[in-house]
């Protein structure tokens, strides 16, 4: 009997699942919902709740924390300044699973795993921003040409 036995292997070594459990989670917080498969989804959900609760408090525990789980600057900015205060007075049921249906190739469940509130709309005022930086700096160097 496999009592107390936490998580999914996913046909993958313990590195593997750490990387890709970390790849997905990534994604999630940069973009907003990622299209994955069902499986993937619900294994990464926990770590990802988790992570999110963290973020609520923005102290220097919970900032070391993340860049421990993640090894991401960004990401790990992203969520103590704009994810962790969204869900700021939430208890629980940060992410959600919408199933699409199965694929083509190899009839896996195929879902979109998003965020409960929409993040998105942030993150395409970031790419905005960065988008005006690049002209005016653009622009700069063709004016000391």
């Amino acid at each position: 009997m496999l009592h107390h036995v936490f998580g999914r292997k996913l046909n993958r070594t313990a590195n593997e699942r750490k990387r890709l459990f970390r790849n997905l989670t990534r994604s999630l917080i940069l973009h907003g919902q990622i299209n994955t498969t069902l499986a993937k989804a619900k294994a990464v959900q926990p770590l990802v709740e988790k992570l999110i609760t963290k973020s609520r408090v923005a102290d220097l525990t919970n900032r070391r924390f993340l860049l421990k789980q993640l090894n991401d600057q960004q990401v790990v900015n992203k969520l103590l300044t704009e994810i962790g205060p969204l869900f700021g007075n939430i208890s629980g049921g940060y992410t959600r699973i919408i199933k699409l249906g199965n694929r083509l190739g190899d009839n896996a469940q195929s879902v979109v795993f998003t965020f409960t509130k929409s993040v998105s709309n942030s993150t395409v005022k970031l790419v905005k921003k960065t988008e005006e930086g690049k002209t005016n700096a653009k622009d700069k160097t063709n004016q000391k040409k």
